[in-house]
């Protein structure tokens, strides 16, 4: 089944005519713009065509509209052009402000600029975040109280995360009323194509826009700027746009976007406002199904109506994230240009929500190109993830699963928590919680009916029973069972054995798992050479350095290159016609195993085994240590320390599926994911 791409504020798919266009660019308009011959005659007439059209589109009059490579170096080009009027000002002797103000929510690349040039320059200027409300519009008051000091002002039309539309025609009443004549810079990026635009009849001095944000390849964009705005080029050479940006032009992007803007000209290609609108609802009404106590991040009648921002309690945005990619739903978790750093969301922070909002965030945004089978076909999808989550007790479900035996590993902040429990008893043993797991402990508590047997530490707390207490009344339980006198506690039939290593206790669960605590493996040699334990108990230490679980048979030198554990897509099938025994191994959480739509490698065993159960199935593998075993995951992250760590164990044949399942779509061969 084909992906559902709803990221379109990262960047979007390209339009089939955009695409047509540049085709028809570089095969038969070729031509230098610059050249007089006919060819680039040709090529000119082309862009000067797609530059009076988007002066149309964007009310530019009398400004100018130059293109370039997108928003980035539009900014850096106004920024440039504005402080480089400034030190002309002040070496004048004329007053400048001592302020270069930009919002608290614009992207990382406007303060970033104003910094670089403010110090390249030596104007040794202040730059300062002008504070947006919990709406997360701009501060009018605060802005109103900084205005007069202001050299520059950088705001945004609409934010890229939340989609929140700025009020620039209070800005600007409040520019014209105060008399300021601070430069003025609106990043219209997320403008182009769902706002009204008339730069000319507004004070805007500088407004940049990037093709790829609708439908036009990447590496195109555009600067307006204000007739008798200051200008200064970033680059010079060859003159060409008319002395203002040099180097060759674009041509095949200019002829791209030129198809998007005919798009955008003749009305019916893309969808109305209200037709946004109207999927914008249906996606919240899926969103409110599958995700109770769900909470948006911004407000809708002030917002765009492609771009929704979500949190959802007890859940990380690289849960979600990682749940909707499984069900094929392209989503994020804020700007995609510091996605990869997990930082709590700025922009979030900027607008003072609560914490856990601005850490758990996630951004869901659709172009105006998408229809409406898309946006039924993605509710299915989204509530579909919400069954997943009940199903694996991350969410309250009237059906609670049946009670699975077995360890469960929870890891945060290079600590573990583990849970042990009995199918047959239908009861639990928590060993060494960890406070910040508490909510997501006691809710799979709950979910699956267990009843809580006991609490043990390997060490003394260092949190001094504070985790303790937390899943007590988590669990409205005034106490739990403890290990008896004798050092033992029944967990159903089996036997959970509490056994002295120096300050250290030791749980040994039969001879199956030995729970260490911080301990090295190489500190039970008593207890090996006490028969306590064997060469093949799994042990599990309280500290997660990503190795999982160890045995004592572990060679402390015996870790694999990565680049011998990694198995291509493209090789997969070559390798499974040569070994018909193989087992893949789906090491995603359950709930991503069960959100997947369509078939994974359809005619191979495929058996799901999460990562946070991968120290309950180590034992059997290891009993069959030439049965070639295959790990994927989303990504390749997590696969790899499962091959890892059965080749650290002594297992000859495990191996990962490099890249994970992002690769393996790419590869498009028989067996490779249809989900």
């Amino acid at each position: 089944m084909k992906e559902i791409y709803l990221d379109s504020n990262a960047t979007t798919c390209v339009l089939p005519a955009a695409v047509a266009a540049a085709r028809q660019a570089m095969e038969q308009g070729y031509g230098n713009p610059s050249s007089t011959h006919a060819t680039g005659l040709q090529a000119k007439a082309m862009m000067d065509g797609v530059r009076q059209r988007a002066a149309r589109l964007l009310g530019v009059g009398d400004g100018r509209l130059m293109f370039n490579s997108g928003a980035t170096e539009g900014i850096q080009t106004a920024v440039l052009s504005a402080l480089c009027a400034l030190r002309e000002r002040r070496a004048a002797g004329k007053r400048i402000g001592s302020l270069l103000l930009y919002g608290a929510t614009e992207h990382k690349a406007v303060p970033e600029s104003l910094a670089h040039w403010n110090r390249l320059l030596g104007l040794n200027l202040e730059v300062r975040k002008l504070p947006v409300d919990a709406q997360g519009r701009h501060d009018l008051q605060a802005l109103g109280a900084l205005i007069g000091d202001a050299a520059m002002l950088c705001t945004m039309a609409a934010n890229n995360e939340t989609g929140v539309v700025s009020d620039l025609s209070g800005i600007a009443h409040l520019l014209q009323e105060r008399g300021a004549d601070a430069y003025w810079m609106v990043d219209c990026v997320q403008a182009l194509g769902k706002l009204k635009l008339n730069l000319a009849a507004t004070r805007i001095d500088y407004a940049p826009f990037s093709g790829h944000k609708l439908y036009a390849p990447k590496g195109i964009g555009m600067l307006y700027v204000r007739a008798g705005a200051p200008f200064t080029p970033l680059m010079m050479g060859g003159g060409q746009e008319a002395g203002l940006r040099s180097g060759t032009e674009n041509m095949a992007g200019i002829a791209a976007l030129g198809a998007v803007l005919g798009a955008l000209d003749d009305g019916k290609t893309f969808r109305s406002d209200a037709d946004l609108a109207a999927f914008r609802a249906q996606l919240v009404a899926s969103l409110e199904r599958a995700f109770p106590g769900i909470v948006f991040n911004m407000p809708f009648d002030l917002s765009l109506p492609t771009t929704l921002n979500f949190s959802v309690p007890g859940l990380s945005s690289k849960e979600l994230l990682d749940l909707f990619d499984a069900a094929r739903v392209r989503v994020s978790s804020g700007s995609a240009c510091s996605a990869a750093k997990a930082l709590p969301s700025y922009v979030l922070e900027a607008m003072h929500v609560p914490q856990w909002r601005a850490s758990s965030a996630i951004r869901l945004s659709f172009g105006p190109l998408i229809d409406a089978a898309t946006i039924t076909a993605a509710c299915a999808r989204i509530e579909r993830c919400g069954e997943a989550l009940r199903s694996s007790c991350l969410l309250p479900s009237a059906l609670a699963p049946s009670p699975q035996d077995g360890v469960v590993q929870l890891s945060i902040d290079g600590q573990c928590t583990w849970l042990l429990s009995d199918l047959a008893s239908a009861s639990c043993v928590v060993i060494d919680p960890v406070a910040a797991l508490v909510p997501r402990l006691a809710a799979f508590i709950r979910c699956q009916h267990l009843a809580l047997r006991a609490i043990v530490h390997t060490a003394a707390p260092a949190d001094h029973g504070v985790a303790r207490l937390a899943l007590l009344q988590e669990l409205e339980i005034e106490q739990v069972g403890r290990v008896d006198i004798d050092g033992e506690l029944a967990l159903g039939q089996q036997r959970l054995r509490r056994i002295e290593c120096g300050e250290t206790h030791v749980y040994l669960l039969e001879q199956r798992f030995a729970f260490i605590g911080a301990l090295a493996p190489e500190a039970l040699a008593p207890l090996l050479d006490a028969a306590l334990l064997t060469q093949d108990t799994v042990l599990c230490a309280s500290g997660d350095d990503g190795s999982i679980c160890d045995t004592a048979r572990t060679v402390q030198d015996g870790s694999v290159p990565a680049a011998e554990l990694q198995l291509d897509a493209a090789a997969l099938p070559a390798f499974l016609r040569q070994h018909p025994d193989a087992i893949l191994v789906d090491v995603r959480e359950a709930y991503e195993h069960a959100a997947c739509v369509g078939t994974v490698f359809e005619g191979c065993e495929v058996r799901s085994v999460p990562l946070s159960r991968l120290a309950g199935q180590v034992a059997a593998w290891l009993q069959q240590p030439q049965r070639p075993l295959v790990f994927f995951c989303r990504s390749g992250n997590r696969s790899a320390r499962a091959s890892a760590c059965l080749r650290r164990l002594g297992h000859g044949a495990a191996w990962q599926l490099n890249g994970g399942m992002a690769m393996a779509e790419v590869t498009r061969h028989p067996l490779a994911i249809a989900a």
